[in-house]
């Protein structure tokens, strides 16, 4: 199925969650109106390092981020098998692969429409609603 958010189209494979192709839609509209940080939906994450980067991403606050290193260090694996493994997410936005920046801060990369545009302004987005300083002028990095 295809989510709407923020204007951008995203691939999202609604079998990875229990939850019906509905209830994933009222959630993100919710998310995009700001009155949703965390999403209550049943994720079957994928087997393998892919599974383990998906529960790595779940865990990452709303309005923050984490290095691709540092979810490669937590997990014994590379910074860029992590981010392959992000690149084979099945559910972007409510696994938010969107919070995984490069070790400067940099956005390398993001699978939906508009791709590495499409990060910063969910980026943004958070850092507008959970009240931080937005970063308007964020590194961006093309692969």
């Amino acid at each position: 199925m295809n989510l709407v958010l923020l204007d951008t189209e995203l691939e999202f494979d609604e079998s990875v969650v229990a939850e019906s192709p509905a209830e994933i839609r009222d959630q993100v509209r919710e998310y995009e109106r700001g009155d949703r940080r965390t999403f209550d939906l049943d994720v079957t994450y994928l087997d393998g390092l892919t599974g383990d980067v998906m529960a790595a991403m779940a865990a990452i606050p709303y309005g923050e981020t984490r290095t691709y290193g540092d979810l490669a260090a937590d997990l014994d694996t590379s910074p860029v098998a992590v981010g392959q493994a992000c690149g084979r997410n099945p559910a972007p936005i409510v696994i938010p692969c969107h919070r995984v920046v490069g070790s400067d801060g940099a956005l390398t990369g993001y699978s939906a429409a508009d791709g590495v545009a499409t990060k910063q302004r969910l980026l943004e987005f958070e850092a507008r609603e959970s009240g931080q300083a937005v970063q308007t002028e964020l590194p961006v990095e093309f692969e």
